[in-house]
């Protein structure tokens, strides 16, 4: 994975050269991440959010292979943090996503990964991790990494030096 360029003093840019290195990034935000973190994945389908969410979960200590949520829009996985694995892509609408009653997940004590956030930005926290992914190659992939947060900032300033 090259390594972090800053732009704009905020977001991280990286290319990802295997799906084993963005679960590496995964996973090193997982050792990382605290009780009410919120990350928000943005990417076209097969831009590499679920093989990131992966990395994450192993971060956290879960065991399970996490796969993508999305015909039950939530995956609970119990960990050293229970991670909520949330895909909002077959949502159509804020009302839908609203009925949901997703603050307990959003606002509790574990670790929201969202998929497809766009989809519900008005009722997502303000300030989160933001991962846009983009489809480079068949192996590589551009992530963008924004904090939207102070403990965002500092969850990125304590990332090591990515392989």
């Amino acid at each position: 994975m090259s390594p972090p360029v800053t732009d704009r003093g905020q977001a991280f840019k990286l290319i990802s050269r295997s799906p084993e290195q963005t679960q590496r990034l995964g996973r090193r935000l997982g050792e990382g991440a605290q009780a009410g973190d919120v990350l928000l994945l943005v990417g076209g389908l097969g831009a590499g959010k679920t093989c990131l969410a992966q990395g994450i979960a192993w971060g956290l200590g879960i065991e399970e292979y996490a796969s993508s949520p999305s015909f039950v829009v939530v995956r609970e996985y119990r960990g050293r943090l229970t991670l909520y694995h949330i895909d909002l892509y077959r949502l159509d609408s804020l009302e839908d996503i609203s009925a949901l009653g997703l603050d307990d997940y959003l606002y509790g004590n574990g670790v929201c990964v969202v998929e497809w956030p766009d989809r519900g930005l008005g009722l997502l926290p303000r300030e989160h991790l933001l991962i846009t992914m983009s489809y480079l190659s068949d192996m590589e992939r551009d992530l963008s990494l924004e904090p939207r947060g102070q403990r965002y900032r500092e969850m990125l300033s304590q990332l090591p030096r990515l392989p």
